[in-house]
């Protein structure tokens, strides 16, 4: 039996969404670098600052370390690296019980064990580079983004060589660093949150301007079949040619602290069977999203509040899973976090989406506390509820989780 493309996207982007934590993005080999606490660059990891934005997008090269500088027969130095090598560990445990299951919790240790490399390559590249251990897998490519970056006057440009849509973005609105963070709710997601991570390879140029304009276009290429179970194509699955992927956002820092940003992205691929006897035709597939990102410190006290949004159409042509239809699915993701300095967060979250006369209606919400003792450790309780799955109210709410997790950097 053949199972839908929609299936095979659902389940990659399941994946990432049901208690398999994404990936994190702040990580001590850069504080190392740079001398810096984490909370420079972050609020609560992998939220950045406006700080850390800046960082991301010159290429990860900030340093304050010491470093090896050198040429060769008097010329001007050709190498520049630093003493340490840019490794750090990531390890998360979580504990999950669902409504509907027995009363023992499903508990793993690790649910992700990640080594990264992430640092200053030359004085403009850098790199964030993660591998991770799964639970009851081993270590494979994760998110990467390598970057060469420049400055001119104000504005900085730069190439980013990255494997997942979406990841070397700098606001927490799009897929990849947004909220949940880690686990959250197990609903249909579009192709560009996660339907293509770890296999694609993209080559993008970007530009921020001093104005507050930022503009990227990458193109992707598929660097492996699409995993996923049920036989059929699912293992064969491709992309047609390239890839493109765009973002154009405005980005404002106002006198009182508040930052904001609104914004655009999105991707269109086609797909198709590589089998050795593949079924014709293909499925193609535009997502076009609008994001918005607000941050507002609270004058008389280090607190914070950040808000996100994104909304995304994603309109399906399928000519080879379900010939001659155009189903669309429409995908509207909500939170809100209050920080009370960098110890404490406490988050609301929803899912909602629509679509594809009803089979792809899903709504749910998420509330998420977590406490940093240290800037590099994070304990979080999170509960999600849903009301509507696939169209179906219909004892859904044996799905709500409960999920207890320790994330711990070094």
């Amino acid at each position: 039996m053949i199972i839908k493309y929609r299936s095979l996207f659902g389940l990659s982007c399941t994946a990432l969404l049901i208690f398999c934590s994404s990936a994190a993005q702040a990580v001590p080999s850069f504080a190392r670098q740079t001398g810096l606490a984490c909370a420079s660059c972050h609020t609560t990891f992998p939220e950045l600052t406006a700080f850390g934005r800046d960082f991301k997008l010159k290429g990860y090269t900030l340093s304050s370390n010491k470093r090896i500088d050198m040429g060769a027969n008097g010329e001007p130095n050709t190498l520049s690296i630093s003493d340490f090598p840019p490794i750090s560990v990531m390890l998360q445990a979580n504990a999950t019980q669902q409504k509907a299951s027995s009363p023992s919790a499903n508990v793993e240790l690790p649910n992700q064990l990640s080594l990264f490399l992430a640092g200053r390559i030359s004085p403009d590249m850098g790199a964030f580079i993660q591998t991770t251990m799964g639970q009851g897998t081993g270590f494979s490519m994760d998110n990467t983004d390598i970057r060469l970056a420049k400055v001119f006057g104000s504005t900085i440009y730069g190439l980013t060589l990255n494997n997942n849509p979406t990841v070397q973005d700098v606001w927490n609105s799009t897929p990849a660093w947004g909220y949940p963070w880690t686990g959250g709710a197990a609903v249909t997601a579009p192709l560009v949150a996660g339907g293509l991570a770890q296999n694609v390879a993209g080559l993008g140029a970007y530009a921020k301007w001093d104005n507050g304009i930022y503009g990227e276009l990458s193109l992707y290429r598929e660097t492996n079949g699409f995993d996923a179970p049920g036989g059929g194509v699912l293992g064969t699955a491709r992309i047609k040619g390239l890839a493109p992927y765009w973002r154009l956002a405005w980005d404002r820092n106002f006198s009182n602290g508040d930052t904001l940003m609104v914004g655009t992205y999105g991707i269109q691929a086609k797909v198709y069977d590589n089998a050795s006897s593949p079924l014709p035709g293909d499925d193609q597939y535009t997502d076009v999203a609008i994001d918005t990102q607000y941050e507002h410190p609270f004058s008389n006290s280090r607190d914070m509040l950040s808000v996100h949004a994104s909304y995304t159409h994603e309109k399906q042509k399928l000519g080879l899973s379900a010939p001659g239809t155009s189903p669309t699915l429409k995908s509207l993701r909500l939170d809100g976090t209050y920080h009370w300095d960098n110890e404490v967060t406490t988050t609301l979250g929803l899912s909602h989406n629509s679509g594809n006369a009803g089979a792809y209606d899903d709504n749910a919400w998420t509330a998420q506390l977590s406490y940093l003792p240290w800037q590099n450790t994070k304990f979080t309780l999170q509960y999600t509820g849903y009301t509507k799955l696939a169209g179906s109210t219909s004892s859904v709410s044996d799905n709500n989780t409960l999920l207890a997790q320790a994330w711990l950097m070094w």
